[in-house]
């Protein structure tokens, strides 16, 4: 019998060829992989589908129209967005102040339809068509509006960050027709709150109001 090794250069033997090693495949299978990824061949999501999940991540939005003090104005906003941001941050009108944002101060008070609000707990998107009266609608050109005009009178201010809406408050108070003593007028100015402490001020300026009324 030969005892000489086949040639290694010599032509292969016939037959199937063999199955490769595990070796070899992980090998094989790794090398093909990071080429066919640095080719850009399977890296990641095409751009219409990043564009789907985007547009799945982003929140609803819709339209809404308001008239905002004899305006008539139109803004596309996120469903969630409050009257009081919806004001402020896209129509420009800071007069009405962002207190505790959770319905207790009184600072954010503005009247919708006539009637007074919490703007920080009402949704913009839900007022469709409403007429909407902040601070700065009051007052007629220069000529203050006349409980402006009694709280000037009446120095029922310090530091000013409660005076828009215990404005906005008193003028609904005094149209709901709730100015018949100081007692009613706390009352039903309650939900206002003055760190200050110029109460006393505040329901006589709402008095002086409602007597020249």
């Amino acid at each position: 019998m030969s005892t000489e090794l086949p040639d290694s250069y010599g032509p292969p033997p016939e037959g199937p060829a063999p199955a490769p090693s595990r070796r070899t495949f992980i090998a094989t299978t790794t090398a093909v992989g990071g080429a066919v990824m640095a080719g850009g061949l399977v890296a990641g999501a095409s751009p219409s589908a990043a564009e789907e999940a985007s547009a799945a991540d982003a929140p609803p939005a819709g339209r809404v129209a308001l008239t905002v003090n004899g305006e008539r104005r139109i803004a596309v906003i996120d469903n969630r967005t409050s009257l009081l941001d919806l004001l402020r941050e896209q129509f420009g009108l800071p007069g009405t102040k962002k207190g505790c944002n959770a319905g207790a101060c009184g600072a954010r008070t503005v009247l919708v339809d006539g009637r007074r609000v919490n703007s920080c707990l009402t949704l913009a998107v839900r007022l469709d068509g409403a007429e909407v009266t902040t601070v700065e609608g009051l007052a007629d050109d220069d000529r203050l509006h006349p409980l402006q005009q009694a709280f000037v009178d009446q120095d029922a201010f310090q530091c000013g960050f409660c005076t828009p809406g215990q404005i906005m408050s008193g003028v609904g108070c005094i149209e709901e027709g709730h100015t018949g003593s100081a007692d009613e007028i706390r009352e039903w100015m309650s939900g206002n709150i003055c760190r200050c402490g110029c109460y006393v001020k505040i329901v006589r300026a709402v008095e002086q109001t409602a007597r020249g009324k």
